[in-house]
């Protein structure tokens, strides 16, 4: 089940958007992210707007389960990029792929092998641009209106499967900023034995924030990065 725009050509979007008859579907609880994709401009989520013409796209999933959860992965450490670092489904878009929601369910599939039948897409929120990795990417937002079993599917590519509780992403005690070696400080979470960083956990601190989930936390905790498991928490 997916609503898209059916753009094939892949042009970059600075502005999110919603399709109206898959919104009706949602559960009333996702009705503040909703708003927030109608609404958000890319300069509201980041200041790395992706350069006119340039980057590779891809796209994430941000599906949103009934157990008011998110479905992350932990990506294995053999990758040649993002190795052993939590993040949400998704990848690179390929040719045979129609857009990008299309390529975030074929990468989840891949990945944990959710069965994308179950799955609807609401609608996206505006490209994001990774500077390190030179990828424009397209946030999908998605409804699980029919769970099916994930797990790992290739060893090689992911190392587990997490179905994380948004109360667990908005509790305080669970949020903190990661000091990189390279220098770099950003908004991290710190739940279920993971420690969300980056480009995933700057997404997620955005999508918090503008659906008014957020509460205010203690932003001079600061992890220093060591990995991405976290014993100090026990969660």
């Amino acid at each position: 089940m997916s609503a898209t725009r059916g753009v094939a050509d892949m042009e970059w979007s600075r502005r999110g958007w919603v399709d109206p008859q898959a919104r009706a579907a949602l559960p009333g609880w996702l009705d503040p992210v909703a708003t927030m994709a109608e609404r958000v401009d890319a300069d509201d989520l980041t200041r790395f707007v992706p350069p006119h013409g340039e980057g590779r796209h891809s796209a994430v999933l941000v599906l949103f389960g009934p157990e008011r959860d998110l479905l992350i992965i932990r990506r294995a450490s053999t990758m040649r990029s993002h190795a052993g670092q939590p993040a949400l489904p998704g990848g690179a878009v390929d040719p045979g792929d129609v857009d990008a929601a299309d390529a975030a369910l074929r990468e989840a599939e891949e990945e944990t092998g959710l069965d994308r039948n179950g799955v609807l897409v609401f609608g996206q929120l505006p490209d994001l641009w990774v500077p390190v990795t030179n990828f424009v990417v397209t946030p999908v937002l998605a409804w699980w209106a029919e769970p099916s079993p994930v797990s790992v599917v290739d060893p090689g590519e992911v190392s587990s499967v997490h179905r994380v509780g948004i109360d667990a992403l908005v509790d305080p005690a669970n949020r903190c900023r990661v000091h990189h070696p390279s220098g770099f400080i950003g908004p991290g979470f710190t739940v279920d034995g993971l420690l969300v960083w980056g480009f995933t956990a700057g997404l997620i601190s955005g999508i918090l924030e503008g659906a008014g989930w957020s509460v205010p936390w203690d932003q001079g905790r600061v992890v220093p990065f060591d990995g991405d498991l976290v014993e100090e928490t026990g969660s």
